[in-house]
């Protein structure tokens, strides 16, 4: 049985209803060791943003942007923390992690202004972008955003949503085997949260439950199979997910 509720050290308070709107608290705990979590959202739409960081658009020679550049993750692309992601059998090209971190929508925003799109946001989550990179450009004539991120588990998100971070305050981590590939400031971002969401609001109605990424910094890598890839975001926490290894896959 799924269910939801709000965590404090490691006592789950369940609630019902509707996560985003008035949930009811039931009165009953239950302990973080004594159930599986899942991904705490399945995005409707599971939105990314490309080059929306100063230092990784300062190392590629790329202007900063004054709008977002995104691209849309099929919504099934999610995964569950502690789940395996899996090469697809019709794809033999290298696999690359970036740590992100991940804003959560909670109110319907459509056309807002960045207080309004502030106010829609419900929380923060870890992200990991999976993406198939030599897919992504091998037609010369379309780059290919949308396949290249799209493959089942090629989203993992959690392993919570955190409400009421001050986002200025985060960094994000990737650790792939135990070493750190990532280390950046929230703060290095180009567009901010708000302003994220008040331009997307412009041009698609972002409803409750969908997820933003808001792009990464450097420090993306290829993934060998058998690699545990964790995005840490303090206040959040660890997301951590292992490339699944399966026969014909280099040792």
């Amino acid at each position: 049985m799924e269910g939801f509720g709000t965590l404090q050290g490691t006592r789950i308070s369940v609630h019902s209803g509707d996560m985003f709107d008035d949930p009811l608290p039931l009165g009953r705990i239950v302990h973080l060791p004594d159930v599986r979590v899942i991904a705490p959202v399945r995005p409707g739409k599971f939105i990314g943003l490309w080059n929306n960081f100063h230092a990784l658009a300062a190392k590629l020679g790329d202007p900063a942007p004054t709008e977002p550049l995104c691209f849309l993750k099929a919504s099934n692309s999610h995964l569950d923390p502690g789940a395996e992601f899996h090469k697809p059998a019709s794809y033999q090209g290298r696999i690359t992690y970036e740590g992100e971190l991940g804003v959560v929508i909670g109110r319907r925003c459509s056309e807002v202004d960045e207080a309004g799109a502030a106010g829609a946001i419900f929380g923060f989550t870890c992200v990991n972008d999976l993406t198939a990179v030599d897919l992504l450009n091998r037609d010369p004539t379309f780059a290919q955003w949308m396949r290249a991120k799209s493959f089942d588990g090629f989203g993992p998100i959690g392993p919570v949503i955190a409400t009421g971070l001050d986002w200025t305050q985060l960094r994000i981590r990737t650790v792939v085997d135990g070493v750190e590939r990532q280390n950046y400031p929230a703060t290095d971002m180009i567009l901010s949260p708000a302003r994220i969401v008040s331009q997307l609001s412009g041009e698609m109605t972002l409803m409750p439950g969908d997820v933003i990424a808001c792009g990464t910094s450097i420090g993306v890598k290829t993934l060998r199979p058998g690699s545990v890839v964790e995005v840490v975001i303090d206040g959040i926490g660890t997301l951590r997910n292992t490339f699944a290894v399966t026969s014909g896959d280099p040792k």
